[in-house]
């Protein structure tokens, strides 16, 4: 039997493979107190007669929200809905977060800005909070470091609570709702019964989603079914294959490389339409398994990809073709395949490449950019066709919530690559972090779904809580595209900053100080700038905001510049990272700063706050309730550029 044939027998026999009944047991004292975040675990006896388990502890756990899968759509899901006050479990079936950005796998995060291709539309949000801290943490570029900040963001949360090597198995549903799912982990011995208001599937195959019923779809639709001209004249079950990645490093003296007897034979003509021009980070278009089932057939793609992988490696150091190849020598190699495509949900709204080359809708909550970008599916077997074909995208598109929640179960959401698309416009949305905004929306609509008692249909059918979560996402420093052309604005009644008279130490040509609160939080790549810029003096420089009677203000938030223009990417391959992005605080972003006060019948300010050493974008500033005529943001210094840059200022009580 071949190699790739028995890989796939096997497979079969897992899967079919039965696990004998048997009684769970009970959780012990020691298990009870990582859970206290969440729930004491039941003690009703009769619920571990359920599982048929002979060697597991049964855990009981409730939530307000339940996720699984920690890809960075996960993790953005989770620390949005955490921080809006829902309790939250976040199952991952990996000993880290990240998923396709883990170390696991080394692949860099892109999307709207797509390699300077769209320069200055990189996202905003919490996956530039998690890109900023990375910059500044790790500028080693250690992959296991970007693994660590993703975990210490996640744990840090007192409203999260964090299962890893957990994989979810099995859904209970009633009438059309999820009660509760079960996960085990095989590590500690245990299984958990989670019960939630709110479920989100951010595992990308849709583990959770298959286990509950809710419809989806596969593969390739007919070019006539949505009128989309990038699709095949006839529908199949075909997608985008998976990929394994490597990296090397450059010695100082020669490092032979002999190839294992089960790799590909690779010559310069399999490679006529793959660019083979550097070697420190392997190739996204080691790419196969389209044609197969990526969920079920994933051994035999492990399988291929390392073949391709030693064969293309075997070229590059024993061809002939590239001595300048010989110093250098695998440090990594994936063993994990980074999957594109599997089951996408159907939502109440299936997103079309209409709607991504020039759609508005009322419910956007999320943006795109990325362009379309089909793989032929046969991947690195197509050696006769380009590995990817592109169309770019107008503007930057937006994502509506009803392509974020099953069609028919009725609180299941869905966030990262597996929201409600047709397979053209999922070659766009697939990407991670377009993922990442699609998480951060999901996870704060989820908490207004508990917060109101609302399913998400019934979130998304009213127009008025609609605004409701654009506004917290917006104030969370999430883009929304609104119209052809136009960003949705602050229009939050509580922010008192919209209703004062700003001014400032000066002014950098058109960057003027009222633009602090014009609603824009990002300067528009070829149109309009929305920041106020103050030259820096040996005093620093100041901005202010007046009210012609008092206001009651405890908490000042802040947005500052982090250099949108520029990509900010962790990655292996050269050609970014000594480039312009720049491993460190970015040189347009405040540094220090105080937030001071003039209170009501005074004619000083008085310093309420003082912030040092700052690189983050979003900066939120509380401090004890005062009645304030005026607000002073005074800043000190900057990460390194002569003028001082702020998008927004906000006040509230």
């Amino acid at each position: 039997m071949r190699r790739r044939d028995l890989i796939t027998s096997y497979s079969l026999m897992v899967l079919a493979d039965q696990i004998p009944p048997a009684q769970a047991q009970t959780i012990t004292p020691e298990m009870r107190k990582q859970f206290d975040r969440i729930a004491p675990p039941s003690k009703d006896a009769q619920a571990a007669t359920t599982f048929q388990e002979p060697h597991m502890a049964l855990v009981n756990l409730d939530c307000d929200v339940f996720i699984a899968g920690g890809g960075v759509a996960g993790v953005c899901a989770a620390i949005s809905a955490a921080r809006h006050g829902a309790k939250v479990v976040l199952v991952q079936d990996r000993s880290r977060l990240g998923g396709n950005s883990s170390s696991e796998v080394k692949m860099h995060i892109v999307g709207a800005d797509s390699h300077r291709g769209r320069a200055g539309w990189r996202e905003s949000g919490l996956i530039e909070e998690l890109r900023l801290e990375d910059a500044v943490n790790n500028p080693q570029r250690c992959w296991e470091m970007w693994d660590f900040i993703l975990y210490d963001k996640v744990v840090s949360e007192p409203n999260i609570t964090l299962l890893l090597e957990t994989i979810v198995y099995k859904a209970v549903v009633k009438d059309d709702r999820i009660t509760e799912v079960h996960a085990r982990c095989d590590k500690s011995e245990m299984i958990y019964r989670i019960q939630s208001k709110v479920f989100v599937d951010s595992t990308g195959d849709s583990r959770l989603a298959l286990e509950s019923g809710a419809s989806f779809r596969m593969g390739r639709e007919s070019r006539a079914e949505f009128n989309e001209s990038l699709a095949p004249e006839a529908s199949d079950l075909e997608t985008l294959g998976s990929s394994i990645l490597f990296t090397s490093r450059l010695y100082n003296k020669p490092m032979p490389f002999k190839p294992p007897t089960w790799a590909r034979k690779v010559t310069a003509d399999t490679l006529r339409f793959r660019k083979v021009d550097q070697w420190d980070y392997g190739y996204w278009w080691v790419e196969w398994g389209g044609g197969k089932d990526t969920i079920r057939d994933n051994e035999l793609i492990r399988y291929e990809l390392l073949s391709i992988v030693m064969g293309v490696w075997d070229y590059i150091k024993n061809s002939g073709n590239h001595t300048n190849s010989a110093n250098y020598a695998f440090d990594w190699v994936g063993m994990m395949p980074g999957k594109r495509g599997s089951r996408r949900l159907h939502g109440d709204h299936i997103l079309t490449q209409q709607d991504l080359m020039g759609g508005s809708f009322y419910d956007s909550v999320a943006m795109g950019g990325w362009p379309m970008d089909d793989h032929p599916p046969g991947g690195f077997d197509r050696a006769d066709l380009p590995p990817n074909t592109v169309l770019r995208t107008p503007e930057v598109y937006p994502i509506p919530l009803r392509s974020c929640y099953s069609k028919n179960i009725a609180n299941l959401m869905m966030a990262g690559r597996n929201i409600s698309a047709t397979h053209t416009a999922f070659t766009s949305s697939r990407v991670m972090a377009t993922c990442a905004t699609i998480g951060q929306a999901v996870g704060t609509a989820a908490a207004l779904c508990v917060e109101k008692s609302r399913l998400p249909r019934q979130l998304a059918e009213d127009k008025q809580l609609v605004a409701t979560l654009q506004q917290r996402l917006i104030r969370d420093d999430q883009t929304i595209k609104g119209k052809p052309g136009e960003l949705i604005r602050n229009e939050d009644a509580n922010d008192s900053a919209r209703k004062a008279t700003i001014s400032s130490s000066g002014n950098v040509g058109e960057a003027v100080a009222p633009l602090v609160i014009d609603g824009i939080t990002r300067d528009i790549p070829k149109g309009p700038i929305h920041h106020w810029a103050g030259p820096m003096t040996d005093k620093g420089a100041w901005l202010d905001l007046k009210w012609d009677s008092p206001r009651k203000i405890s908490q000042v938030q802040l947005t500052f510049d982090t250099g949108f223009q520029r990509q900010l990417v962790l990655t292996a391959n050269p050609t970014f990272w000594r480039g312009d992005a720049q491993r460190q605080p970015q040189p347009e972003t405040v540094k220090d700063y105080q937030v001071q006060v003039r209170k009501k019948g005074s004619s000083d300010f008085v310093t309420v706050a003082s912030v040092k050493g700052n690189y983050q974008r979003l900066n939120r500033v509380r401090f004890d309730s005062v009645e304030a005529e005026a607000v002073r943001v005074h800043v000190t210094a900057t990460n390194g550029l002569e003028e001082a840059r702020i998008f927004e200022v906000r006040c509230y009580a």
